[in-house]
């Protein structure tokens, strides 16, 4: 039987299938090198739909799951564990209301955790497409199959996430342990030059070993038939670079994934919030990449982000009695990344190393 949670998320699905079909049809049908301005643009295009979307919770929010009374309303925050309290006194309008609210605080909390750490797999894209020696207008098309995988990826991750969580309420522990590990061990190694290897990326070796990959670009193709080998089939190296952005991405997940469910656990949210970001990756790619030098101090952000929400969800059920409420995440994560780039601007010293992949990205000097 179809729920209003089924229709909702086949339209979501609907939307964002429409707008990639758009892009690899009309906006995609040649290959080009994608400017400042045009990434730009499409930065907020993409950003826009996100903050819409915003809106679209906090005014309907309740119909996602169906909630109409206040003993619904009730029913939901038990089983996703949503930071609110609705006194005795309120009537079903004010909690539906306060719901609707909430959820569209940790949809947009999410979403800016999300897009955040996006930065730093920005930088570690921007070094595979430099390893692998790929031309420039190649990068969009790269990005854009990428994502549609990373879409996918997700669906499975976090609706599997979700279900586990609900059994096993004690992966948040693990989840909040992993975090903090990983927030340390990225400000430890804030200043380590990072580098990718092609010749010795495991999913190069792999996909080598069982399948024939030739060893030279054709155009912007991810395989072939060769007529001067019997017409048998080829992998290009281009298809080899977006398995690697694949498998970066999944590593990538690995981290913000959890750190969403710090916010919520609500599995429909922790997904619009996902896809949104990724939806707008390709264009932030562009963007980041000209910007990159400016941010000295992020990375210190994002470390410190991860392991403020690893603490949080090792600590979910103390901060729950002493009202830490999902608006309290949100101002927490805007002070930490506000004082990240206030100090990056205030003390611009650049790495060397970034300006030089940037340098070599876009063949200008980066700001």
């Amino acid at each position: 039987m179809l729920t209003s949670e089924h229709l909702i998320f086949a339209g979501f699905l609907l939307f964002i299938a429409t707008i990639l079909a758009l892009d690899l049809g009309i906006f995609d049908r040649k290959s080009h090198e994608v400017k400042f301005r045009e990434a730009l643009i499409w930065t907020f295009i993409w950003v826009g739909f996100a903050i819409g979307f915003y809106f679209l919770l906090i005014f309907f929010g309740n119909h996602l799951h169906g909630v109409f009374t206040k003993e619904q309303v009730i029913s939901q925050v038990a089983k996703f564990k949503h930071t609110i309290s609705l006194p005795d006194s309120f009537t079903d309008a004010q909690a539906v209301s306060v719901y609707r609210n909430n959820l569209g605080l940790e949809y947009l909390t999410g979403y800016l955790i999300e897009y955040m750490l996006s930065v730093d797999n920005v930088f570690v894209m921007i070094l595979v497409f430099i390893s692998f020696g790929v031309q420039k207008m190649y990068y969009k098309r790269v990005l854009m199959w990428g994502i549609i995988g990373a879409v996918i990826m997700r669906f499975v991750f976090i609706f599997l996430s979700a279900a586990l969580i609900q059994r096993f309420d004690w992966i948040l522990y693990i989840f909040g342990a992993f975090l903090v590990i990983t927030g340390v061990k990225m400000f430890l190694e804030r200043n380590k030059e990072e580098k990718v290897d092609p010749a010795h990326h495991p999913v190069v070796k792999l996909v080598s070993r069982y399948f024939p990959v030739h060893p030279v670009y054709f155009r912007q193709h991810f395989w072939f038939r060769n007529k001067h080998d019997n017409n048998r089939l080829y992998f290009t190296p281009l298809f080899l670079v977006l398995l690697v952005i694949e498998f970066t991405d999944v590593l990538f997940a690995v981290d913000s994934v959890p750190a969403i469910f710090s916010v919520t656990q609500d599995p429909y949210i922790v997904f619009f919030s996902n896809i949104f970001a990724i939806m707008g990756l390709r264009s932030l790619f562009f963007v980041v990449a000209h910007v990159i030098g400016m941010f000295r101090f992020l990375k210190h952000g994002l470390a410190v982000l991860l392991s403020f929400i690893g603490f949080k969800m090792l600590l979910h059920v103390q901060l729950e009695q002493w009202g830490f409420t999902t608006i309290h995440s949100l101002l927490a994560i805007i002070l930490i990344l506000g004082v990240s780039i206030a100090a990056s601007l205030i003390w611009p010293v650049k790495s060397r190393k970034k300006t030089k992949v940037i340098s070599e990205l876009t063949g200008e000097k980066p700001v």
